[in-house]
């Protein structure tokens, strides 16, 4: 799990296939795909928590929030 500030970001990695959906959805591009073709939050400060990673995700592998 990434926490950045109040948003936190957390993957599955179980669950993830790598398909991409949740990067070409970002309208922040804050996430980008690790060397392993996973998605990791390399733009954490552009991160506004919309969620649509996660609503996006197939798999429901990702979690997007704001920590309380």
């Amino acid at each position: 799990m990434t926490k950045t500030g109040e948003i936190t970001f957390a993957l599955d990695q179980r669950l993830c296939k790598s398909c991409r959906i949740c990067a070409a959805h970002c309208p922040r591009k804050a996430l980008d795909m690790n060397a392993d073709g996973r998605p990791e939050m390399t733009r954490p400060e552009a991160c506004v928590a919309c969620g649509l990673c996660e609503l996006r995700c197939p798999d429901f592998a990702i979690r997007v929030g704001r920590a309380n």
